[in-house]
């Protein structure tokens, strides 16, 4: 049951007693940068993906961030510069900045209409022969159509790339998102499915990524590296390779609290996904309303959040339904970043757009999200289902 007194929060915290003695643990050890625990809790969290290696860094954002620049350094899959990356319209400000820091052209294309993903007739239309790499998003816990996204990959020789910060715990068939592109990204931020304070992870099944992030994610340096590897061969002298620095790197290292967190939010992490698809589908049971459309996610969502869209032959306006909401202390907030395309930043980034823009506007205009949470919040659906119904009569 929720642990609130009235409305909907957009997020609650996840912890229980076992976060806090973790945490107690590290305090207690006296070690508070990387160190055992944030290894297990990388080893946990690629086998809960179902990928060869993660790497847990200190946020979502700084995953994005290593994902795109390792792609300079890969010795067969680096991508030339001013490559350009395609990225669906509608989505989180730092799934664009890093293409752009890494030397890459954004090419802008619109979104399904029922799920808001990324289109696969769009990225047909916007390929040239200066497309290298897709990156998709999985928004607000459904997973895009990763199969047909692979099909193009396959057939026009592109990387892929899964931005799957808000979809911890989806699936595509029965295998979890972040684990079909080269590199899969989560985060693991206070308002997501799992909580380490500040915290994300990259997951690969490429050895070479796996030890470039390594050295990306601290300084470029070779200290983190094994002796033998794919990105410069180490002396065996410690006193020499703890400070060789061989990639143009970054400080993104989690703390080791962050770490110790991670293992047990991963314990957990199943049940949390289950309860969120339990409110989701309690929702869905509830929910009839034809003025307003929820997001309708094509295989298994871990439900992030709720989304919806006003249709716009609708006699009621999306002011008003957020009025309504807020009146029942009913949290919202837009799409993600609505079409980004939109924000007065794009005119610092390098980018073309691609086709129209029909969807993404759409969202932008009328669509808003609702919080999910890891308990049953029947009582909450119920009150908006009840706003909605008002609003709709």
């Amino acid at each position: 049951m929720s642990n609130w007194d009235k409305g909907l929060p957009l997020a609650s915290s996840t912890w229980g007693i076992e976060e806090r003695r973790a945490i107690e643990t590290v305090l207690d050890l006296g070690n508070f940068t990387m160190g055992d625990k944030v290894i297990q809790a990388e080893r946990d969290f690629a086998n809960y993906i179902g990928t060869k290696y993660a790497v847990m860094v200190n946020s979502g954002s700084s995953a994005n961030l290593l994902a795109l620049a390792s792609l300079n350094f890969h010795s067969t899959l680096s991508l030339p510069k001013g490559s350009e990356i395609i990225v669906p319209m509608v989505s989180w400000s730092t799934t664009y900045y890093p293409v752009n820091q890494a030397g890459y052209k954004l090419v802008f294309v619109d979104v399904s209409a029922s799920d808001w993903n990324i289109s696969l007739a769009a990225i047909r239309a916007a390929i040239t022969e200066s497309t290298k790499a897709i990156f998709s998003v999985n928004l607000l816990g459904a997973p895009s159509d990763l199969e047909g996204l692979v099909a193009i990959c396959s057939e026009f020789n592109l990387l892929l790339l899964e931005d799957n910060c808000e979809s911890l715990g989806a699936e595509v068939n029965g295998r979890r998102t972040g684990s079909w592109g080269v590199m899969g990204t989560h985060s693991t931020f206070y308002s997501h499915h799992i909580c380490t304070m500040e915290g994300g992870f990259i997951t690969t099944n490429d050895l070479e990524f796996y030890q470039i992030l390594l050295s990306l994610r601290a300084h470029g340096w070779t200290r983190n590296l094994p002796n033998e590897n794919h990105v410069f061969d180490k002396t065996g002298i410690a006193f020499l390779d703890s400070y060789t620095f061989v990639l143009p790197g970054y400080n993104v290292r989690p703390l080791e609290m962050s770490g110790a967190i991670g293992i047990e939010q991963i314990k957990k992490l199943p049940n949390f996904i289950e309860a969120r698809v339990e409110n989701a589908e309690y929702l869905k049971s509830v929910f009839s309303q034809s003025w307003i459309q929820m997001q309708r996610p094509i295989q298994r969502s871990s439900w992030f959040g709720f989304g919806f869209v006003v249709e716009k032959e609708s006699p009621v306006t999306r002011s008003q339904v957020l009025a309504e909401l807020a009146a029942s202390d009913i949290a919202t907030r837009p799409i993600v970043a609505g079409n980004f395309l939109k924000n007065p930043v794009m005119q610092h980034l390098d980018y073309r757009v691609s086709g129209a823009s029909d969807v993404a506007d759409h969202i932008h205009d009328n669509g808003f999200f609702i919080g999910n949470h890891h308990l049953s919040i029947k009582k909450e659906i119920d009150i908006v289902v009840a706003t909605l119904e008002r609003l709709g009569s």
